[in-house]
């Protein structure tokens, strides 16, 4: 199955991640949300929304996977990025309820429980998280109430928007070192692991800057 990537986005992207590596470009940039190790030699950006069943395919079946064969193993870092699909409601309101569990150190705590409970997702399934995972509560609900991240969230989805994502999920592939030798790779869909994991390997397996093609 061939993921294909426009020529125009691809020397965006290069470009992008060249300028990470020389002023923490917020495409790769670590803000807490972000698994795995730092220098791990690709990264997966995920462009997702908490009530987007296709995204809660992927972290149910694929994820795992990619977890456990190269996110801990060290060779794949995984970056979350909000696309919330309306302006409004509840996909937007769960993802300020991860970023507000993240002011207390546990954004993936709140995004794990977010897509496992399923179900319903309002201000009393958030409290009801916050609660159970031992979260301040009154920092927490000050937070929701005042949805002071939303900002940063229609950011992640101007971002998703500007590589060519309609909607969700979609994903960026590319090497953490910003090698122009090897483009990134977008992924626009919840595609099988198999899929995943044949880009990776090409990525692993191309040569880097330095690293004549050694793998970890």
């Amino acid at each position: 199955m061939a993921v294909w990537l426009s020529a125009s986005l691809t020397l965006f992207l290069s470009v992008a991640v060249q300028a990470a590596g020389e002023g923490g470009d917020p495409l790769i940039r670590d803000d807490g949300r972000t698994r795995g190790a730092a220098k791990a030699p690709i990264t997966l950006i995920e462009y997702s929304d908490f009530t987007c069943g296709f995204c809660l395919k992927f972290f149910r079946d694929t994820w795992p996977r990619l977890q456990a064969k190269y996110v801990e193993t060290g060779k794949l870092r995984f970056l979350y990025r909000d696309y919330p699909r309306a302006d409004r409601g509840p996909g937007l309101q769960a993802a300020v309820a991860a970023r507000c569990a993240g002011e207390q150190g546990r954004y993936w705590a709140m995004h794990d429980r977010l897509f496992s409970a399923g179900g319903r997702l309002d201000q009393a399934v958030f409290q009801s998280h916050a609660k159970a995972m031992g979260l301040a509560q009154p920092a927490f609900l000050k937070c929701l109430q005042e949805a002071r991240h939303a900002k940063a969230i229609f950011q992640d989805r101007e971002q998703g928007m500007s590589f060519g994502f309609r909607g969700t999920p979609g994903f960026v592939l590319l090497r953490s070192d910003g090698d122009s030798k090897d483009p990134a790779v977008v992924i626009p869909g919840a595609f099988p692991y198999e899929v995943f994991e044949e880009q990776i390997e090409r990525l692993l397996a191309a040569p880097g800057d330095g690293e004549g093609g050694k793998r970890g």
